[in-house]
């Protein structure tokens, strides 16, 4: 069995495993995280030492580096939580990138190469699932969902005015071009219609961030990198919050006993969208088919 296939299974194996486990608690284990990205580079210093090819090594490092400054973006965004993230650069260092050979390559064949193949199919099934998770949930609680989505329009309606009427005016600029020039008069009516779509889409997200994906529980429920959403402040000293980006594990232990003498009560948690699904689904398009670019083009 090739090493490409059995590094490859490796991956598939873990993102099995991290899928189910970011479903059913919304958190990937360490060990599994921590397993693939210490399996990559033990696999890879093994070969580039029995191949004499230290450029095998040198794929996974790379690789690594580029998935770790996504995997930090993302994070400190907000987007992903501490497990995808590690998740993110032991896939890269699995991966890797054949530096070697992308002076040798058409534009064509580096984009079909396995990491840019991979980093460009998760941002097209990232997106897609997203959106695909998000009206799935808003649809699940449209109960809780409907109500604060009405309230949000309420108390944005002086940015909803505005909104409505800048992108009326280039509506209609453009609806007046059209006699004159087609191709202006569409460009300016769909430019038109952006305004509204990106408020709504604003709204849409944030109603269902703060009716669907908070919830308050007692400190002994915490793990270690949930998201707080408010600060948590006692007696004038701030133990936690938002701008922590992931609760510690002796903020915790702090929170427990504050919450034994009843001087704080259930905390308020971000709970994301399991992300893992989608890293699964990516790397499965990326083994059959390569890059989606070139499915959708």
């Amino acid at each position: 069995m090739s090493f490409l296939i059995v590094m490859y299974l490796f991956c598939l194996a873990a993102l099995a495993v991290g899928t189910f486990t970011d479903i059913k608690t919304r958190e990937v284990p360490d060990w599994v995280n921590y397993s693939l990205i210490f399996a990559a580079f033990g696999a890879r210093i093994i070969y580039s030492v029995g191949m004499h090819d230290y450029y095998i090594l040198l794929s996974g490092i790379i690789g690594f580096l580029i998935f770790m400054g996504l995997a930090y973006l993302m994070f400190y965004t907000g987007q992903w939580g501490g497990g995808d993230a590690k998740m993110i650069m032991g896939l890269g260092a699995f991966i890797g990138l054949e530096i070697s050979q992308i002076f040798h390559q058409s534009l064509l064949a580096i984009f079909n190469m396995p990491l840019i193949s991979f980093f460009t199919n998760i941002i097209f099934v990232g997106a897609f699932y997203g959106l695909l998770w998000s009206f799935v949930i808003s649809i699940w609680k449209r109960k809780i969902f409907l109500p604060e989505f009405n309230k949000i329009i309420t108390k944005e309606k002086k940015t909803k005015l505005t909104v409505m009427i800048v992108s009326f005016i280039i509506i209609i600029a453009g609806a007046i071009s059209y006699f004159s020039d087609k191709m202006i008069s569409s460009i300016l009516i769909i430019i038109g219609i952006m305004p509204i779509a990106a408020f709504y889409m604003y709204v849409y997200v944030k109603a269902i961030e703060n009716s669907c994906m908070i919830r308050s529980v007692e400190p002994k429920e915490l793990t270690e990198g949930d998201w707080i959403v408010e600060d948590i402040i006692v007696k004038g000293k701030r133990i936690c919050g938002p701008k922590d980006l992931g609760i510690e594990k002796k903020q915790i232990q702090k929170l427990i006993g504050l919450y034994s003498k009843k001087m704080v009560g259930k905390i308020k948690v971000k709970d994301g969208i399991p992300f893992v699904p989608s890293f699964l689904a990516a790397f499965i398009i990326t083994m059959i088919y390569g890059n989606i670019i070139f499915l959708i083009v």
